[in-house]
């Protein structure tokens, strides 16, 4: 992957995570702030640390993407957004905390739902891939422990972990609400296969 390739790539995501800020927007009701992802190569084990280190201050929400491409976007929710969202869209008035109750956690799933929903629908109109996500969950127990067992079960991930990490961030409280989107070695060689038929100067994205 080249400069201008990893810039495409970006752009694409930026795209998507455009929408999905909207989304979010809508549901938070207040204007989200979207840092420009970062874009990264990196290995499995280093991801594994990081989703330890996020797993440790917020509840996790995970997404798997399906189709074409095969990824997973994990979303980390604060004890201070669980409180907020829990005022906001469930009228509860509730402590700061990441014990949630059987309602609070199908608020953050349907969250999560929507907008793992409109980053994978600007992806696949972008891309021109068959892509849908699927149900989220929240799963229990060391995530980490868990993607390590998926990685050793599947070699082709095992190399190296297409990562993107991005904020979204209310106006007021600069909460930040983590987005992490990994695909394995295959659906990023795919995309970069795309990328790399756009018939523009310079490789540049489809008009």
């Amino acid at each position: 992957m080249n400069d201008l390739e990893r810039d495409i790539i970006r752009e694409i995501l930026n795209i998507g995570l455009a929408r999905a800020a909207d989304s979010f927007a809508a549901i938070a009701q207040e204007r989200v702030l979207l840092e420009v992802p970062s874009l990264e190569l990196v290995r499995a084990h280093d991801i594994l640390a990081l989703v330890n280190k996020y797993q440790s201050s917020h509840v996790v929400i995970q997404s798997d993407i399906k189709g074409d491409f095969n990824g997973t976007t994990l979303m980390f929710f604060s004890g201070l957004h669980v409180q907020r969202l829990s005022q906001i869209c469930l009228r509860m008035k509730v402590e700061e905390s990441l014990e949630v109750n059987e309602m609070q956690e199908s608020l953050l799933l349907e969250i999560s739902n929507i907008i793992t929903g409109a980053l994978v629908t600007q992806l696949a109109n972008i891309l021109k891939a068959k892509i849908y996500g699927a149900p989220p969950r929240a799963p229990k127990g060391d995530l980490a422990h868990s993607l390590d067992a998926l990685l050793m079960t599947h070699p082709k991930m095992q190399p190296l972990i297409f990562s993107v990490i991005t904020q979204f961030s209310d106006q007021n409280s600069n909460v930040e609400l983590p987005l992490m989107l990994f695909f394995d070695r295959e659906t990023f060689d795919k995309i970069l296969t795309i990328i790399r038929t756009y018939d523009l100067p310079g490789n540049g994205l489809p008009a």
